[in-house]
């Protein structure tokens, strides 16, 4: 009466290991994709804590300093008697230099590309960061200012 030949079937058993070695996979998966959605809004915020110091620092470099020229897409200041350049270097930093390049102080990494210009008594400043973020600065220079502190 009963067929006592063995059929080939998936059992309740190896059905509930595949559903759990499915739902283990989603859950890693999931967690991993949280992980990157964390890391990405921390990057994200890192960068913004950088453009925020360095347009700080900017400025007050900009401040202390007498105002010579833009040329060569470089800001060329004279600080303390001293002439120095801020501008992306071959790298991928904006750095301050002296007028001739040399000395190294970096101020913002992870520059792709730069353009400063001016525009009558304004300086820009525009920075294409590596992950496609784009900044700009603008400084105004006050020629009061400049005759004061030379």
């Amino acid at each position: 009466m009963w067929n006592k030949g063995k059929v080939k079937a998936f059992t309740l058993l190896e059905a509930l290991v595949a559903l759990l070695v499915l739902s283990g996979g989603v859950l890693v998966f999931q967690g991993l994709t949280k992980l990157l959605h964390a890391e990405l809004d921390y990057q994200a915020h890192q960068k913004q804590e950088e453009w925020i110091l360095f347009q700080q620092q900017l400025q007050v470099e900009l401040d202390r300093s007498h105002f010579e020229k833009v040329a060569d897409n470089h800001i060329y200041l004279v600080q303390d008697q001293k002439p120095i350049a801020i501008g992306q270097s071959k790298g991928d930093d904006i750095r301050k230099t002296d007028d001739k390049g040399r000395g190294y102080q970096p101020m913002i990494s992870e520059v792709r590309s730069s353009q400063i210009w001016q525009e009558g008594e304004l300086i820009h400043l525009r920075l294409n960061f590596e992950e496609g973020l784009e900044r700009e600065y603008v400084y105004h220079v006050v020629p009061a200012m400049q005759n004061e502190k030379s």
